[in-house]
């Protein structure tokens, strides 16, 4: 089959655009504002062309015509400029404009152009340097270093400042196994968000999967091959957050941006081209055609095999699995499992969308890794003192076997993310505060199982200051303890806040920004701590369900059904035989509002003082 996509050979370059139900498409080369068209010749669903005398740098999309029929899915609007699915640079981020969603409207003016690039070399395939068991630190590349005052000023929030030495040093510090990046490929903000004066700042409404957002990396996939090397060097691998359940072309009054304008029926999942909102975006990939799969897959290999990354996140990724129902064995599963570079990459699900029979964690393939909600609410429940909670907490640390089948936990276990209240927030906010995102505080999770302890909000109380750090470390302690790989949100270390908001993907300002110049130094370095004390003890980073445990009651006697069982039950201690003939102790006590991880040559209790 001829490669999608644009590509310089000798003598020029070819082009290949998938367009099943097109009457015909339009190659458009632009040299300014000037705009020539080149017709496609057609084999099959492909229409292609080589252009002579093209070089490096040549700005290009497409036009698709064919019928307009939006009952029945077919979107073709040759006025509509079309991004190629498979471009990997473009010349600019996207911008909403109303005219990009109009019938008739030319959008030359406004869609970003791919850039005709110099292909990089693929990489000889290294192991992963994140192995199950690590700590993932996840971060919105934008966000992070904006505000860091170390870091020159051209180079904050782009994908390279994650090299600068202050990051590296920092990353070092919390013994971070792979930074988990937010999504990095360009975006489109909502269009409900221009009007409010609002912008997208995570990044969770792409538009096609493998070209970099201009903001992020100007130096396209070059800066994130770099990067990626830096890091590695340092013992940090580099973990890709991809949406590729949806795209921000949203639903019928969206804007037509890419794959809408070439192949409506083909790429979005629906009866008869009819849009289905399993994702709560408007629109949902049909993950069960092959050319959707051939796109998937062509971006885990751009991104393994190109710029060296250790795996990928998926966010909603059951709708990865649909055929219509979910499926742990559908076809796109099975070609990853077949594919001898991407099966050795870390494959990490969000085991959830909110379609019919969504919720799937524990479900995924035996070599994937799943973030675990429940050990997250779990968590949160036993520390906010709630009711019968001791035993679930128990098996939450253990590895959560009533959830992961045989006989090690593929479990993300994790406090908070970037979707929710940051860890601070928690302990600071019973109730959401998102007024700013315009929604009427109408918008993010209801329920985060958080509690105030005393105030809403900020608090100059030196005791329920004291209560908030006491909580901040044991929750972080249950973290460090548990079974399972972990992850942490970054600037949870520090004691970074969003004002109670816990839906900040439309604060591209100061609210999701890291403040470096404001960091709780004493639970940083309580964090690092934990962090050394996990990376030196195998027993902690091991995989396998806990089995060989020794359960006490705080007061060391021998817990009983009885005792797991009483709703008031304060806490328990563990005991496990570690390296050396030493005894490990973790300890969860929330009448004192401590947790503990004790060996003979080390001990870390949380505590105001710590």
């Amino acid at each position: 089959m001829r490669r999608l996509g644009a590509h310089l050979i000798p003598g020029g370059a070819e082009f290949a655009v998938r367009a099943r139900d097109a009457a015909g498409v339009e190659l458009c080369l632009f040299d300014g504002d000037s705009e020539r068209r080149v017709a496609l010749a057609r084999e099959g669903d492909i229409f292609s062309a080589f252009v002579p005398n093209i070089r490096a740098g040549q700005r290009y999309g497409y036009r698709a015509s064919g019928p307009w029929m939006p009952e029945q899915g077919y979107l073709f609007d040759p006025a509509k400029l079309l991004v190629d699915p498979y471009a990997l640079v473009l010349d600019r981020p996207f911008r909403f404009d109303p005219s990009l969603s109009a019938h008739g409207a030319d959008t030359a003016a406004l869609v970003p152009k791919a850039i005709l690039s110099t292909e990089l070399p693929v990489k000889a395939a290294t192991p992963p340097i994140f192995t199950p068991g690590g700590l993932i630190y996840e971060l919105n590349v934008r966000g992070f270093t904006r505000l860091h005052h170390e870091i020159a000023p051209h180079l904050r929030g782009t994908i390279a400042a994650l090299a600068h030495p202050a990051i590296l040093s920092h990353l070092k510090k919390m013994h971070v196994s792979a930074v988990e990046l937010m999504p990095v490929v360009a975006w489109a903000d909502e269009r409900h968000l221009p009007p409010l004066g609002l912008r997208n700042a995570w990044g969770y409404n792409p538009v096609v999967p493998m070209a970099l957002d201009p903001r992020l990396a100007p130096g396209g996939p070059q800066e994130l091959r770099e990067t990626v090397e830096t890091l590695r060097d340092h013992g940090i691998g580099v973990i890709l957050d991809l949406v590729l359940n949806h795209t921000a072309e949203s639903d019928l009054e969206g804007p037509t941006l890419s794959l809408r304008g070439l192949d409506n029926r083909c790429y979005a999942r629906g009866p008869d081209g009819a849009l289905i909102n399993d994702t709560g975006t408007g629109n949902t990939l049909n993950a069960a055609d092959p050319a959707v799969q051939d796109l998937i897959l062509s971006t885990l290999r751009h991104f393994a095999g190109v710029c060296g990354v250790d795996g990928f996140r998926f966010d909603l990724a059951s709708v990865l699995a649909r055929e219509p129902g979910f499926n742990p064995h559908a076809a796109l599963f099975d070609a990853i499992a077949r594919d001898p570079l991407l099966s050795s990459r870390a494959l990490i699900a969000e085991p959830w969308d909110i379609g019919p029979g969504g919720y799937q964690l524990g479900h995924f393939p035996a070599n994937w890794l799943e973030w675990n909600d429940r050990f997250r609410d779990d968590v949160r429940r036993f520390w906010r003192g709630d009711a019968g909670t001791a035993g679930t907490l128990a098996t939450r640390i253990a590895g959560s076997s009533d959830v992961f089948s045989g006989i090690r936990t593929r479990s993300v276990n994790y406090l908070a993310s970037h979707d929710g209240f940051t860890l601070a927030d928690l302990v600071s906010y019973e109730r959401r505060h998102n007024q700013a995102n315009g929604e009427d505080n109408r918008d993010g999770q209801g329920e985060n199982h958080s509690w105030n302890n005393g105030a809403e909000g900020p608090s100059r109380d030196p005791e329920i200051v004291a209560r908030r750090g006491e909580d901040l470390r044991a929750l972080l302690t249950t973290l460090f303890a548990s079974r399972g790989t972990i992850m942490l949100a970054a600037g949870d270390e520090f004691g970074r806040t969003q004002k109670g908001n816990n839906n900040a993907y439309a604060q591209d300002n100061a609210i999701s920004w890291l403040d470096w110049s404001n960091r709780d130094t004493a639970l940083e370095n309580f964090v690092a701590r934990l962090a050394a004390f996990r990376a030196g003890c195998p027993r902690l980073r091991d995989q396998a369900f806990l089995a060989d445990v020794d359960w006490r009651d705080l007061d060391g006697a021998a817990m009983t059904t009885e005792k797991w069982e009483t709703p008031d039950c304060p806490g328990f201690e563990l005991r496990l035989p570690a390296a050396n003939g030493d005894m490990l102790r973790l300890r969860f006590d929330r009448r004192a509002r401590t947790a503990s991880l004790v060996c003979a040559k080390a001990a870390l209790r949380n505590g105001p003082q710590s």
